[in-house]
């Protein structure tokens, strides 16, 4: 995420986001110059009790299911965090000071959680030991019921790198980079079911609703930040977005959309702001989902039923936990604020909103329509 995200494009293919790419191509290639004007702007404030949609929205989603979420806690530590998609009922269910919990996600059928656990270490300022690159090869794997109850430890610190949820919750898909090798192994015996090439694949792995792909970052082809998914049948690779990308999801209800960040130099700013994009899993479409001035949106997830995304949006690009942000995929593409001039002349026809803006920090969420009981 650090140093991250363009878009994805293929240049015999001219459209708006191939636009984005072609920028990226020419930036890198003329190092310091911004191609498109923008000027830097403080983030856009847009709160629920000012926007008639927004407001409209945080009733439309208040009672759907719950948000898990790590972020710090005035102790410095991160902990596991769940809220009402609102933002209400926020609580936290961990409360270890000692320890780093991150990286929660529903199983498929939202009766447990994995996440990883990561003992502090004390010579470091408070929270930098959970790296937003590297969190999911940081600490040791647990799985847990989904209030957070019985948590189960699996194996050593460092075991289970990048660990993500078969669809039927009886495997997990792990990533080995310096080995260069995807495992997935069987969660009850620990056995390993199958082994395949990463296909350059080195962050944010995660399996498809329909179990046949995992996607993640990958450097390939000479290029870095892509995002990439592979047949689990064949071991093909796909590219589904090319140039500073990462951060992608699968769409929960949907094995043919993923969902990802990109930043585009000179977009808005030279550096760029980072954006909130969507691309289909052959790799033949990609479009804007959300854009803000002066923000980098991160860490995209669909709801259950795909009809809403919420994200993070540091302030500045390499953060972990910031204010997250709910929008209807319906109203897609956003742009934010109106007069984001560079970023709207490639989508002139995106909307402003409505843009509901939590006032709840977090890190990696997860959404779940299930309701989760008190531990």
């Amino acid at each position: 995420m650090g140093r991250r995200p363009g878009t994805a494009n293929y240049p015999d293919k001219m459209n708006h986001t191939n636009l984005i790419g072609s920028c990226v191509l020419r930036y890198c290639r003329n190092a310091g110059l911004a191609l498109l004007v923008g000027c830097m702007m403080p983030a856009f404030a847009q709160s629920s009790a000012a926007d008639p949609g927004a407001a409209a929205l945080a009733k439309e989603v208040a009672s759907l299911g719950w948000i898990l979420f790590s972020a710090r806690t005035a102790q410095g530590d991160y902990d596991l965090f769940l809220s009402r998609p609102d933002g209400s009922a926020r609580r936290n269910f961990t409360q270890t000071p000692d320890v780093n919990e991150f990286g929660g996600r529903f199983s498929p059928d939202s009766k447990r959680m994995l996440y990883r656990h990561q003992r502090r270490n004390s010579t470091l300022t408070s929270g930098k030991e959970v790296n937003h690159d590297l969190w999911g090869t940081q600490g040791a794997l647990v799985i847990a019921k989904a209030d957070g109850s019985d948590p189960q430890t699996q194996g050593e610190e460092g075991a289970y790198p990048w660990a993500s949820w078969s669809p039927d919750g009886t495997q997990i898909a792990c990533l080995y980079k310096r080995e260069g090798r995807i495992r997935i192994f069987d969660l009850g015996t620990k056995k390993l079911v199958k082994e395949l090439p990463r296909q350059g694949i080195f962050q944010q792995l995660y399996w498809s609703p329909d179990g046949k792909h995992l996607c993640g970052t990958a450097n390939l082809n000479g290029q870095d930040w892509n995002i990439v998914s592979i047949d689990l049948s064949t071991g093909k690779e796909e590219l589904l977005s090319r140039v500073l990308n990462c951060t992608p999801d699968w769409f929960q209800g949907d094995p043919k959309r993923v969902v990802y960040s990109n930043r585009t130099p000179g977009l808005g700013s030279e550096y760029g702001f980072t954006m909130l994009m969507q691309a289909t899993a052959d790799g033949k479409s990609r479009t804007l989902v959300c854009g803000e001035r002066g923000r980098h949106l991160y860490y995209g997830c669909t709801s259950p039923d795909d009809k809403y995304v919420i994200f993070s949006r540091p302030e500045s690009d390499g953060g972990t936990d910031a204010k997250m942000a709910i929008v209807r995929l319906a109203d897609t593409p956003i742009i934010v604020p109106d007069d984001y001039a560079a970023l709207r002349s490639l989508y002139p026809n995106a909307k402003s909103g409505p843009v509901l803006q939590l006032q709840v920090d977090g890190f990696e969420p997860h959404w779940t329509y299930a309701e989760i009981g008190e531990k």
